[in-house]
Order: C-alpha cells, then sequence, then structure tokens
C-alpha cells in the first residue's frame, strides 16, 4: 500500500506567494524562496508550486525563478502554471522541478500529457482538475484558466481520459471550498478516486487535520494538500503526518531524514 503524502500547495504570484478563497487569490503570503527553504525542514513529503497567473500571458515560464527555487528544495517539486509545450517540460526538469501539472493546456490539447508521458514517464505528469459542483447539486464540471472557465467536461469522465493518455496521479480541486478551511468535498474526491486507479490528491478546503484522514479514510485520496492551513494556522505538515498516523494511517516519513541516512 502507497503511504500518503502531506502537500503544501504554493500559489505563486508574480513576485510572490498569495492566498484567497474561491480562487480569487489576492492575499499576500510571502516571497517564494523563504516559504522553500521553511517546508524544507518541515517533514513535508513534496511541494506544489503553481504560477497562477502564466496562462494570461503570451511571455514564456519563468525558468530563471524556477531554476533558483530548485537549487534549494530538497523535497520533490511539482511546478505547475502556464505549460503549453513539450520544450517547456524539458526546461522544467532540467531547471529542478521534478513533475510537472498540467491543467488549461490539456483542454485544448490533450495529446500533451501523452507527449509528457511517453517522453519522461507518467510519473512526471500530474494532472490537475479544478472543478464546481453543477447548480443542481449532482456532479461536477471542470474549469480552466485558473477556474475561471467552464469547460462542458465532466470530472469522472475527464479523469478517467487523462489517466488513459498517461497522467500519472491527478490533483482534484474544489473551487468552492478552496481556502474556506471547511474540508475537502470528500464526495468530489470519492468520486474521482472511484474512477481511476491512479493515485488522486485532495485539494481545497483542509482545515485540521481530520479534514486529512476524512480525505483518506473516507475518500481514498492518496495525498493531501493543503495552503490556507499551512500558512495561516499553526497546524503544520508534521502534526499532519502524526494525526494520520494515529487514525492508522500509512504515512511517510521525512524525506529529508530518508535522504540523509
Amino acid at each position: 500500500m502507497l503511504k500518503v503524502r502531506v502537500i503544501p500547495t504554493l500559489l505563486w504570484k508574480q513576485f510572490g506567494l498569495v492566498k484567497g478563497v474561491g480562487f480569487d487569490s489576492w492575499r499576500r503570503v510571502g516571497p517564494v524562496l523563504p516559504a522553500v527553504k521553511v517546508y524544507n525542514q518541515r517533514e513535508v513529503d513534496e511541494l506544489i508550486l503553481v504560477d497562477i497567473v502564466a496562462h494570461q500571458s503570451a511571455d514564456d515560464l519563468d525558468f530563471e525563478s524556477i531554476d533558483e527555487f530548485g537549487q534549494d528544495c530538497f523535497v520533490p517539486l511539482t511546478v505547475g502554471g502556464g505549460i503549453t509545450r513539450i520544450e517547456q517540460v524539458q526546461k522544467l526538469l532540467r531547471a529542478g522541478a521534478d513533475k510537472v501539472c498540467v491543467n488549461t493546456a490539456t483542454y485544448t490539447c490533450p495529446e500533451l500529457v501523452g507527449e509528457i508521458a511517453k517522453r519522461h514517464g507518467s510519473q512526471c505528469v500530474v494532472a490537475s482538475i479544478d472543478v464546481r459542483q453543477n447548480p443542481s447539486g449532482a456532479g461536477w464540471q471542470c474549469f480552466s484558466h485558473a477556474g475561471t472557465q467552464p469547460t462542458g467536461r465532466e470530472v469522472c469522465t475527464w479523469a478517467r481520459e487523462l489517466e488513459g493518455r498517461g497522467a500519472g496521479e491527478i490533483l482534484i480541486t474544489s473551487i468552492e471550498r478552496d481556502g474556506t478551511f471547511q474540508g475537502y468535498d470528500l464526495a468530489l474526491v470519492e468520486a474521482v478516486a472511484h474512477a481511476v486507479k491512479i493515485p488522486i490528491i485532495a485539494s481545497g478546503g483542509a482545515g485540521n487535520y481530520q479534514h486529512m484522514v476524512d480525505a483518506v479514510k473516507q475518500a481514498g485520496a492518496s495525498a493531501v494538500a493543503a495552503a490556507s492551513m499551512f500558512h495561516f494556522t499553526e497546524q503544520t505538515p508534521a502534526g499532519a503526518k502524526a494525526a494520520m498516523q494515529a487514525a492508522g494511517i500509512a504515512v511517510r516519513r521525512s524525506f529529508v531524514e530518508n535522504v540523509s541516512k
């Protein structure tokens, strides 16, 4: 059985980190590099860094900054935001990323997932899916462009297609729950976990350790991601691991501790 991972999410906007509610990320958190250095020491299993405005510009990705962050990141780093071409993926991996997170481009160019998987392996591809619940309350619709544009895609069908194209895992985020501290959308996580065989990273809404326990034990998540919970409360990744372990969930030991032995 795979051990559950705890993954802080860093939302990068121009000159620093931000966070908000419902994908309205207006609140400044601080610069990226100090956050990376802090999480290096906090028993995280991985980090996810997403440039949330990269899709708005025709400019290429900021590979220079990624290289700077990568040099000081001693845990596996997933980088996303604005990825549209396989050449960008190669540059990100050379700059220090271990995986890439793709979202918006997959709706217009779904073959990109397969290209990445074929060249670098499925373990390199994290397919990100951002969703809102349908107005009827039944099911969820996928959104692109940082949660602003409806795609008409149903989440489970889309997740299965991404899996079939070679995605190694899926990052599933509830836009309504994002930044609310109310807990993950367990029904959403469970639906996607049952729809595919690859690992699911639950995201959007974590406010306490029990929410993470529930995402794993009740909904079948393979990993839990959080931003606001770690930015704005005294709860820590180490505390999350301790709570999950106390609930009978197998968790990973500190990555830094493992590589130092």
